[in-house]
């Protein structure tokens, strides 16, 4: 038994150096201003498809993701730790694209893809923390989903048994397939590089990186046509462009504010009872308590 696999992936502005130039004037973010991660909460995600090829070896795991073409780097990310394949959404149509119009562009692709069984994302993206675009997926492709997985309880041949994580307690929830499966930052983090894997993919390329490369590799390309990673546009996945990037978009940042927390003033105190009484009487008049 084998499963075809797709992780949704995305690459992400890490949102632990946020400065004052990390929104443009137009609401949307200067990814150019910060470095670029892989999504935390993806790479749980690609854990969760790995350990299903742990079980079934001949399983094969798609790495999808979309923005420009430095996103490739995430593809590579994924093949070093277990991933088969790649495929970069890319197009200056997407560019500005909401939940709505990402999600619409992904299912379009995951269509292009065809005969998947199980599709794995993250439950949210750091840069947006909305857990909107893995269920709008999965309802453009009008298949089942689970959200919130912490572990995969049991996979056979015609369905799967997900441990999900609510903030009340876990339930245990079945589906068929092909079904999508959103997963926590909670679940099993994902395996590091491997070196055999780093050896063999360290030069994969989509087509643009590859013309922009000055280095002569053609040969190896045509003899390893595993190095080629797949580029696709608007066009290649049958999209409409309407309902790309931001004319696709409703959702729409009306004020953006820079806000920095800085100490005007401090007091030392001890640990005696009039001083404790002092300080309560203090926040209740200033409205901090009560």
């Amino acid at each position: 038994m084998a499963f075809n696999i797709i992780v949704l992936a995305k690459q992400v502005p890490d949102t632990r150096n946020v400065g004052k130039d990390a929104m443009k004037a137009d609401g949307t973010v200067n990814r150019g201003a910060l470095p670029a991660i892989f999504n935390p909460e993806d790479l749980n995600a690609l854990e969760q498809a790995l350990s299903v090829k742990d079980k079934y070896p001949k399983s094969k795991i798609t790495l999808l993701t979309m923005g420009p073409g430095r996103a490739a780097e995430i593809l590579r990310e994924g093949l070093y730790r277990g991933a088969d394949d790649g495929v970069l959404l890319t197009d200056r149509a997407f560019a500005g694209a909401d939940t709505l119009a990402t999600s619409y562009a992904l299912a379009m692709a995951v269509k292009k893809i065809g005969n998947y069984d199980l599709i794995f994302s993250g439950r949210q993206a750091i840069d947006g923390d909305t857990a909107q675009v893995g269920p709008q997926v999965a309802e453009k492709l009008g298949i089942p989903q689970i959200t919130y997985s912490e572990a995969i309880e049991n996979i056979g041949k015609d369905k799967i048994s997900i441990k999900r994580r609510l903030d009340n307690g876990v339930e245990i929830v079945e589906a068929s397939y092909p079904v999508l499966v959103t997963v926590n930052g909670t679940s099993e983090p994902c395996r590091p590089r491997n070196a055999k894997a780093l050896q063999k993919y360290k030069h994969a390329k989509t087509i643009t990186e590859r013309q922009a490369d000055s280095s002569d590799y053609i040969d190896l390309y045509s003899s390893r046509p595993f190095l080629n990673l797949t580029e696709w546009s608007v066009e290649d996945v049958n999209a409409d462009k309407v309902q790309c990037g931001l004319s696709g978009s409703p959702t729409k940042v009306k004020k953006i504010q820079n806000i920095v927390f800085q100490v005007k003033e401090s007091k030392v105190l001890s640990d005696s009872d009039t001083d404790m009484e002092e300080l309560i009487k203090e926040l209740i008049a200033n409205h901090t308590i009560g």
